[in-house]
C-alpha cells in the first residue's frame, strides 16, 4: 500500500489522549499492511510536554513538514480559557496548505477557527466548549451534538475519545470498513459510535437564562419534569403570554418551551436509565407517561432506542 504521512500538532499542555488515541488507530491499522507514517510536529521544532507530564518529541517544526496526506491538530485545556497563540495559528494554517485534509480533536477547534480554516464550515467540538466556539467563530455552523463532523477536507470532531472514532473514519476512508472493522475490534472499540454527544450532555448544552421569569420557568421544569407543562401552564407560571414566553426562549435560549422541556425530560429519563431502572418506569417517572414516547425521543437525539442505549451505556448497577 501507498506510504500515507500523518503529521499531528502538538504544543505544551497538549492533552496526551488526543494524540494517542488516533496515533494507536493508524498503528494498530499498519499491522494490517497499510503504510501509515506518523509524524509530531510543534510550532517551533522543540519538543513539548503534555497535559500528563509526559514529553512528547517532535520530529520536525510544522513549516518543514513538507507535504502531508493527514494533518491533525490536537486539542489541550489552555482552549477555549485563552486565546490560541499566534505560531500555533500559522503552524496549522500551513499544515492546512500542505495537507490533503486536516482534522481536529476535541479543543484543537480552536487553533483550527483561529486559523480562519473552519470559515463557513460545518464543525464540532466538546460539547462544554461548542456555545463558545460558535461565538468566536459566528460564521461556522457548530454542530454541538456530533462526534465529529466532516466538511470538504475539514475534518473536527468531539472530546477526547472521539479523536478515535474520526481516526477510525478517516481510516475507512482510506481503506474501507473491512480493514477499519478489525482494527476497531483490535481496539476493542466501536467501529461507529451510536448517538451523538447528547448521549452525555444534552440539557447541559444550555446557558443559565439571563431573564428572571425564564430562569424561574428553567429551574421549575428541571425540578420536576414530569409536571405538566402546556404553553398556557409555563406562560402563567412565567406571568407573561405564551408568545412572549416564546420569544424568551428563543431569544436566550434557542429554542422553544415544548422542545426545553422535552429535551429536560430526555435528559432525565436517560439518567434514570443509567441509574438501572426499566424503559417504563424512567419513561413515567421522567414525564413521557408511556415507552412509545420516550423511544421517539431517544430515537431523535440518538438515533438509538432507550434499551439499545441502556444496554451499552449504563452502568452496572442493578435494574429496578
Amino acid at each position: 500500500m501507498r506510504a500515507h504521512t500523518v503529521g499531528i500538532l502538538v504544543f505544551d499542555g497538549v492533552k496526551m489522549l488526543d494524540v494517542a488515541g488516533p496515533a494507536e488507530v493508524f498503528a494498530e491499522a499498519n499491522l494490517s499492511g497499510t503504510d501509515y507514517r506518523i509524524r509530531y510536529l510543534s510550532a517551533t521544532g522543540d519538543d513539548v510536554r503534555s497535559s500528563i507530564g509526559m514529553r512528547v518529541p517532535a520530529d520536525a517544526p510544522a513549516d518543514e513538514a513538507g507535504r502531508l496526506d493527514t494533518a491533525l491538530i490536537a486539542g489541550g485545556e489552555a482552549f477555549p480559557a485563552e486565546p490560541v497563540p499566534e505560531n500555533l495559528r500559522t503552524a496549522a494554517a500551513v499544515l492546512a496548505e500542505r495537507s490533503g485534509r486536516i482534522a481536529s480533536i476535541c479543543t484543537g477547534a480552536f487553533v483550527l477557527g483561529a486559523a480562519g480554516l473552519l470559515d463557513g464550515k460545518r464543525a464540532t467540538t466538546h460539547w462544554k466548549h461548542a456555545r463558545e466556539l460558535a461565538r468566536r467563530h459566528p460564521s461556522a455552523e457548530i454542530r454541538p451534538d456530533a462526534i465529529f463532523v466532516r466538511d470538504g477536507t475539514t475534518y473536527t470532531s468531539a472530546g477526547v475519545t472521539a479523536g478515535i472514532d474520526l481516526a477510525l473514519a478517516l481510516l475507512e476512508e482510506d481503506h474501507g470498513p473491512a480493514l477499519t472493522r478489525t482494527v476497531a475490534k483490535s481496539l476493542v472499540v466501536y467501529m461507529q459510535r451510536a448517538g451523538g454527544q447528547s448521549q452525555f450532555s444534552a440539557a447541559l448544552l444550555a446557558p443559565t437564562p439571563r431573564t428572571p421569569v425564564l430562569r424561574h420557568v428553567v429551574d421549575t421544569v428541571k425540578a420536576d419534569p414530569a409536571g405538566s407543562y402546556g404553553a398556557g401552564h409555563l406562560a402563567r407560571l412565567a406571568g407573561v403570554s405564551p408568545r412572549h414566553l416564546t420569544r424568551l426562549f428563543r431569544e436566550e435560549l434557542g429554542t422553544t418551551p415544548a422542545k426545553f422541556v422535552e429535551l429536560v425530560r430526555f435528559d432525565t429519563a436517560k439518567a434514570l436509565l443509567d441509574a438501572g431502572h426499566t424503559v417504563t418506569r424512567a419513561a413515567q417517572l421522567a414525564g413521557f407517561g408511556t415507552p412509545e414516547s420516550l423511544r421517539r425521543s431517544f430515537i431523535t437525539h440518538l438515533s438509538i432506542s432507550p434499551l439499545r442505549y441502556q444496554r451499552r451505556f449504563t452502568s452496572t448497577t442493578g435494574r429496578t
